[in-house]
């Protein structure tokens, strides 16, 4: 939203909402409300949507929901902007100005990211350790059935110039940034180029990429170098028949333990996202997956149980299939419940599993051991478990038996 709310014309007044953060401001009274959400908050979505219209104001939406699901989010705003807002926003904002706008807005095409103009540092307003998020590329040349990035850039891989992101990057005040990239490594070429431009800012970074990341020397060289401290790998699952299953293939389990050592040898942390629950997962999955994280020393871990988002190949084969088990949107966050019918283990399984991969690898002994094997700095990967324990505690804490029944 701060990348939009710099192609907002200089006479608008512009105030930027985080909820994560902060509460909204019903004494305000703005012209156009503008919405981006992903699935879990759809409905709180629709919500704020009908505050603000019975108010008189033009509700705008657009955001991951909305591209995959346009007819749905379009009962509920005025306007909505399908995929990429560039050029279409600042079309938009004119046109509201002379009364005369569309209902609903699309790229034909990928978006030009050239001269993208630098997010409005003033309206992040997150306390979350970071100095600074920009982005250098967009998408993926990956086609993973179980992700969202397909549909929500279909274009393939985009790329800004690289003396533009240097520069944005350099503009922060703070040490820490991180790059809000799909996959930073797609284009190897111009990873290397990126991470020699940034270099002399001599700053911090993170970052997401997939696993191929992990198999260039020349590549890790560049980003150790250019100050990554970082990298969340794609690993999703231990299990390569899983992996072939939702057409990533290309991630070589057997390879995994190898890649995370070469990693570790540049002084980059490793970040595992690991996801639970596809067809070919039995309960062994979670011991295994534990097993072996513990053994290479992995940092961190985000875990996630699979999800059909709306819009993918994999809600499409198993609704197709009769497995969608809820289109409670609400449902949909990866963390709290089940939305399919798993096929090797019950609904209760998977749950179970997923709960007891969060607190056996965010324990105190898990931690200790990673860590104790881990080449990479302890004074960066440790705050990191210890904020990874204290919110899993306070979700467990929030989603407890007890605090079900005081919301009831």
């Amino acid at each position: 939203m701060p990348y939009l709310a710099a192609r907002v014309p200089s006479d608008w007044q512009v105030t930027h909402v985080d909820e994560e953060a902060e509460d909204i401001d019903w004494t305000a009274q703005p012209d156009v409300v503008g919405i981006t959400f992903h699935t879990p908050s759809a409905y709180h979505a629709y919500s704020l949507a009908a505050r603000f219209s019975s108010r008189g104001a033009c509700v705008v939406m657009g955001g991951p929901h909305v591209t995959l699901l346009p007819e749905e989010a379009g009962l509920h705003a005025d306007v909505i902007f399908v995929g990429e807002a560039e050029g279409l926003w600042e079309e938009f904002l004119n046109g509201f100005v002379t009364g005369i706008y569309h209902r609903v807005y699309g790229q034909a095409g990928p978006a030009s990211l050239d001269g993208v103009p630098m997010a409005r540092k003033e309206l992040y307003h997150r306390n979350d350790f970071t100095s600074g998020v920009l982005f250098a590329t967009r998408g993926c040349p990956h086609r993973c059935d179980f992700c969202t990035i397909v549909a929500m850039y279909p274009h393939g891989l985009q790329k800004r110039p690289i003396a533009e992101v240097a520069a944005e990057y350099g503009s922060f005040r703070g040490k820490r940034i991180v790059f809000w990239d799909d996959n930073i490594a797609a284009d190897k070429e111009y990873a290397i180029e990126l991470f020699r431009a940034i270099t002399p800012y001599r700053k911090w970074w993170s970052s997401q990429a997939t696993i191929h990341a992990a198999q260039d020397d020349e590549l890790l060289d560049a980003a150790a170098r250019s100050g990554c401290k970082q990298l969340f790998l794609g690993l999703e699952s231990v299990s390569q028949s899983s992996m072939r299953e939702v057409r990533k293939g290309f991630n070589r389990v057997e390879d995994y333990a190898r890649l995370v050592k070469r990693v570790h040898a540049h002084g980059i942390a490793v970040q595992a996202g690991i996801v639970f629950g596809f067809d070919n997962d039995t309960p062994a999955i979670f011991k295994d997956t534990l097993d072996f994280l513990e053994d290479t020393g992995v940092q961190n871990a985000t875990f996630n149980i699979l999800t059909p988002y709306p819009g993918t190949p994999l809600f499409e084969k198993l609704n197709a299939q009769g497995r969608i088990l809820t289109r409670d949107w609400r449902k949909y966050d990866g963390r709290t419940g089940v939305v399919f019918q798993p096929n090797q283990m019950s609904v209760h399984e998977l749950l179970a599993g997923f709960r007891y991969a969060n607190q056996r690898f965010y324990s105190l002994p898990s931690v200790a051991k990673r860590l104790w094997r881990s080449p990479v700095q302890i004074w960066w990967a440790l705050p990191l478990n210890l904020a990874y324990v204290m919110s899993w505690a306070n979700a467990q804490r929030e989603h407890s038996p007890a605090a079900d029944r005081r919301q009831m």
